[in-house]
């Protein structure tokens, strides 16, 4: 579609926020910075990539460098140039540009990015608050429009929430809570301690203290591991957030289980934005170099941009291609996500076929005999799974029994979860925070723990698994597995093997170590 010799980027439409309404014209002085994301090399294809790696044993799969990435499936330097030439005749300051994730960020005035994307940016307030933002599509000029992909930032709406329930106690008051550690044993996670590996954990609000950390690791007697905060498009570790509790969550359990791991804490503001650079941040940090990441926020699909979607999901096919694990919690309201509408609604980033996603259970047992295991959905919370709307069915899935969606039309897509683990506050985790003992649930603390876990893999094995799905879902995997059978989330039941509720199921984490390495991974 071209407007005034524009034409609109593919999916950029935006609508306002449920419940929002518009008010006046954004201030035109206000300083705006947006990410532009282009292209891969014209002629490589990533996906060919990813589908020879599927065929191969984690041990015998082909990871490429980040030198290699940027040489084969980063941007053509010309689209560069093209978007850098497009930034000066707007008046636009050039922030950042990478080749490996094929990013140009840009900063000016919102006049200046109305007159260049041919957007009406206006104040809109909703029931938690305003935002900036735009309806309609982002436009751009001719001789940019088959390079540009996404225009990321002129929309500030926040976009995700974290998937946890905090329950507020002093320790011991919920009897059926476990320390992280507790819960590795119940699944009968290998022995190790992450040692050499590094973490990436995915933070878009709040923050952590080192004295928390220290309180934590101490009352578990282990050692603290090291832990990193890393800035993206202004983010920072910023105590003082309810988001606190994500952050503790999220570094308290992987760390219990991979105590010599590293970790490092992308921080970034809680936009589409700034969702897509920290995840393309962390997959290409040639510094802290993570080999596996955890990603506990998410939202459901009808509330995101097709560009903004799509962009996330290249971001983690760059990680497969890196031989980086993406674990994504898969929401904590049941199958309809927490959108009103009656219908069933998967959670994005784990609707995405190119990461891990992870469900939730209620958890009973005690040493390494699990007494009940079935799907978390009680008062408090239920865990997300189902059949995605924007992604079709993966190969390595279609095997698996995924149903037809619950929705009118019976789409046949993604399911999600792939996987599970304790996530009912009532059978929570302990964890410290902001000076006190809480327990906390959700498929926020399944994503870390399975990273924890592959951080444990990648150590035993001595080397990166990388995108796992393929060789979890391969026949003769189901011993890495405690198959959950009884429950619901809502649209979807549980049942034997692969369901839209516990995926594949909970881990049995020496049974899966022993797995891979008689395949030779």
């Amino acid at each position: 579609m071209a407007a005034s010799g524009r034409f609109a980027i593919p999916g950029s439409e935006r609508v306002p926020l449920p419940g929002a309404t518009r008010g006046a014209p954004a201030d035109p002085g206000e300083r705006v910075e947006v990410s532009i994301l282009m292209r891969r090399r014209p002629g490589s294809s990533i996906e060919d990539e990813l589908r020879e790696n599927e065929l191969r044993p984690p041990g015998r799969r082909h990871y490429l460098t980040h030198e290699e990435f940027e040489d084969r499936f980063g941007a053509d330097p010309e689209d560069i140039r093209k978007v850098e030439a497009f930034a000066a005749e707007h008046g636009l300051d050039i922030l950042e540009t990478s080749l490996g994730r094929r990013t140009v960020r840009l900063a000016g005035t919102v006049a200046a990015m109305n007159e260049a994307f041919g957007t009406a940016l206006h104040r809109y307030d909703f029931p938690g608050g305003s935002y900036r933002g735009r309806e309609g599509p982002v436009f751009v000029p001719a001789e940019i429009s088959g390079i540009v992909e996404a225009v990321l930032g002129l929309d500030n709406r926040p976009q995700l929430r974290p998937n946890f329930c905090a329950i507020e106690v002093a320790p011991g008051v919920v009897p059926g809570a476990f320390q992280a550690p507790a819960v590795a044993q119940l699944y009968r996670f290998p022995t190790g301690t992450g040692q050499g590996q590094y973490v990436g954990i995915i933070e878009l609000g709040g923050g952590y203290t080192n004295s928390d950390l220290q309180t934590y690791f101490s009352q578990i007697r282990l050692t603290p591991p090291r832990v990193l905060s890393v800035s993206v498009d202004g983010g920072m570790n910023a105590p003082g957030d309810p988001a606190d509790v994500e952050v503790a969550l999220d570094i308290e359990v992987v760390g219990a289980v991979a105590p010599a791991a590293t970790i490092a804490v992308y921080f970034a503001p809680n936009t589409d934005q700034g969702f897509v650079d920290a995840v393309s941040a962390a997959v290409h940090d040639r510094v802290n170099n993570p080999s596996v990441i955890s990603i506990s926020w998410g939202n459901a699909e009808s509330l995101w941009t097709t560009q903004g979607m799509q962009s996330l999901n290249t971001a983690c096919q760059d990680a497969a291609s890196l031989g980086v694990t993406v674990c994504c919690a898969s929401g904590d309201r049941g199958s309809g996500d927490g959108v009103t509408d009656g219908l069933a609604h998967a959670d994005f980033p784990a609707s995405s076929p190119s990461v891990l996603g992870c469900g939730g259970t209620h958890l009973e047992g005690s040493g390494t005999t699990i007494t009940s295991e079935v799907v978390w959905n009680s008062s408090i919370g239920a865990t997300g799974g189902g059949v995605s709307d924007a992604f079709g069915l993966p190969s390595w899935q279609a095997s698996a029994g995924v149903p037809p969606s619950a929705n009118p039309g019976g789409h046949v897509g993604r399911g999600v979860p792939d996987v599970a683990g304790d996530a009912d506050p009532a059978t929570g985790y302990d964890i410290f925070v902001t000076g006190k003992s809480s327990v906390v649930g959700g498929t926020s603390a399944v994503a870390p723990l399975w990273a924890g876990l592959v951080a444990l893999l990648n150590e035993g094995l001595g080397h990166r698994l990388g995108f796992l799905n393929p060789f979890l879902y391969r026949p003769g995997a189901e011993s890495g597995f405690f198959d959950i059978t009884a429950g619901s989330n809502g649209a979807y039941q549980a049942g034997p093997g692969w369901d839209p509720c516990t995926g594949l199921g909970s881990p049995n984490g020496s049974a899966l170590a022993a797995d891979l390495k008689r395949l030779g991974a």
